[in-house]
């Protein structure tokens, strides 16, 4: 790598410590936190914010621009999607997810769309396969993800019409 790339990185990673951290702040200020409903069942009432969730959002970040490469499961061979929460929920939060995006949607927690906080996670049936594809929630309608369309990962809305179109479920590890 050399000087300027080196400067480039490190000035997108300031960039975005910045942006999650803004979140962060906005999400902290957002009300009185309640217990969620019984294991298994949709959450429907708001949960506290979560300082793994944080981290998990912030460390996603750091890994926009990764290259994607399908099975991929640590950034220096590339990441596909699920790959990419894997190795993420194992850095950032400890926690040890595994599978592809269905199996990481079976052993996660739905919530309601409307509730998502900064390390949750979002679905979509993106090859007409139910949770074929998964991202992590950052904050303000926007995720991270691993597509293999562009080849890198990146940011998008949750409100893109390609996203919207395809969005299944809102889901959780955190409470």
């Amino acid at each position: 790598m050399n000087r300027l790339q080196k400067v480039s990185q490190e000035m997108r990673l300031s960039a975005l410590f910045a942006f999650t951290l803004i979140v962060s702040l906005l999400t902290a200020c957002g009300g009185p936190a309640s217990r969620p409903v019984a294991f298994g069942r949709t959450i429907t009432q708001p949960l506290p914010v979560s300082e793994k969730g944080n981290e998990v959002a912030l460390y996603a970040m750091g890994l926009i621009d990764t290259g994607y490469r399908f099975g991929g499961r640590n950034p220096e061979a590339g990441l596909d999607c699920s790959g990419m929460v894997s190795f993420i929920y194992g850095q950032a939060a400890g926690l040890k997810v595994q599978g592809s995006a269905a199996d990481i949607a079976r052993s996660s927690r739905p919530i309601e769309p409307e509730l998502l906080r900064p390390g949750d996670l979002v679905f979509f049936n993106t090859r007409n396969q139910p949770f074929s594809h998964v991202g992590i929630y950052l904050g303000d309608s926007r995720f991270v993800h691993a597509p293999a369309t562009s080849g890198r990962v990146r940011i998008d809305r949750l409100s893109d019409r390609y996203y919207a179109q395809r969005f299944e479920a809102a889901r959780t590890f955190f409470e």
